[in-house]
């Protein structure tokens, strides 16, 4: 996850039945058509519409860090619900 250009996406799952935890977060890293480098990501209950969010930046480097800081956020999942995230991949 630290080489994050354009065109990524990432899809990840955090599932615990004893927990009731069933957990998705996506994010993806696109360029709109004015050049701007686009982070969206998104959030929610598997199976439910979520919610979700697109942050604009002036250069890939700023994007790409961005969108690190979100996924080490995903990382420290197991000390904040219990259960870790894991990568789904299609």
């Amino acid at each position: 996850m630290d080489n994050l250009t354009h065109g990524t996406f990432i899809w990840l799952e955090a599932i615990c039945p004893e927990r009731n935890v069933a957990r998705r977060y996506s994010v993806a890293l696109n360029r709109d058509l004015f050049g701007a480098s686009i982070v969206e990501f998104a959030w929610g209950r598997i199976g439910t519409r979520g919610q979700g969010r697109a942050v604009s930046f002036a250069s890939e480097d700023e994007a790409s860090r961005f969108a690190r800081q979100l996924l080490r956020r995903r990382a420290s999942a197991p000390k904040r619900i219990g259960v870790p995230y894991r990568e789904v991949s299609f």
